[in-house]
């Protein structure tokens, strides 16, 4: 697997479970009650975007949980022994 697909399964999975952890609020009311951007809010979302560490633990306090947990939550939906190192 290229790296460029390594790495765009992991911003799809990101996306995907922050999406489910959102759950019913809107991207907006996230955003705004979080002081984050829409934007990147949805492109993150979208598996579009690789966010920096700190708008990801922005977007982790804005869902009530802490980054390690939705950084564990990412790397147990990838595939078994899954790097983004050539090894």
């Amino acid at each position: 697997m290229h790296n460029d697909k390594r790495k765009n399964l992991i911003m799809k999975t990101l996306g995907k479970n922050i999406k489910k952890l959102r759950g019913e609020k809107s991207q907006f009311l996230l955003a705004s009650e979080n002081d984050i951007s829409v934007s990147i809010i949805s492109t993150v979302e979208r598996g579009i975007k690789d966010p920096q560490f700190t708008t990801l633990y922005k977007i982790a306090e804005a869902l009530n949980i802490k980054t390690w947990e939705l950084v564990k939550l990412v790397e147990e939906q990838l595939p078994k022994g899954f790097s983004l190192i050539d090894k």
